[in-house]
């Protein structure tokens, strides 16, 4: 790869984790798992990066938030976070970005891409809901009702949001080269 294209991908990866600290906070809060837009940006890294660089942004989000940043939901940040109740769905977040980067690097269909996006948030679900048990000692059925039934809808409308708006500036930045 050639030293300019490795800097664009970088520069792509940070303003990504940045976007997405920025869409945690457009937050609803339904309960003791807010709906926030950090969701779309998680998509958006995996639709727009490979997967290499939707891993290292993901993880940029989330050290960011470890050390401090405010990042996450509600302006909150720090180790307490990702122990909390919820921390389950923010490590989740890694095989949301990197599961439809991986079907993109394949160059696989736009419903393939899909697939893999909702495969992703599949495995986020699953991760943070048995950390949300644990933590909560709250059964599985009251867990899924406040964390997942909720969430379903719109964040598959997130993910088709996400490719949507990828393959529309993808197309836009080949005329632009």
């Amino acid at each position: 790869m050639k030293s300019s294209q490795k800097v664009k991908n970088m520069a792509m990866a940070a303003l990504l984790a940045a976007v997405t600290g920025v869409l945690a906070q457009v937050i609803i809060p339904l309960g003791p798992v807010p709906f926030t837009m950090a969701v779309f940006g998680v998509f958006f890294m995996g639709m727009m990066l490979s997967p290499r660089y939707a891993l290292a942004s993901i993880l940029v989000y989330i050290l960011l938030g470890l050390v401090g940043v405010p990042v996450f939901a509600g302006f909150s940040a720090g180790p307490a976070v990702l122990a909390g109740p919820t921390g389950g769905y923010v490590v989740g977040y890694i095989a949301m970005a990197v599961m439809p980067a991986f079907a993109r690097a394949k160059k696989l269909p736009a419903w393939a891409v899909l697939a893999a996006a909702v495969v992703g948030l599949i495995i986020c679900y699953a991760l943070g809901t048995v950390w949300f048990m644990l933590l909560t000692q709250n059964s599985l059925a009251v867990s899924l009702a406040w964390c997942v039934f909720p969430f379903v809808v719109p964040d598959i409308a997130k993910a088709f949001l996400a490719l949507a708006l990828a393959r529309v500036l993808e197309r836009r930045m080949v005329h632009m080269s």
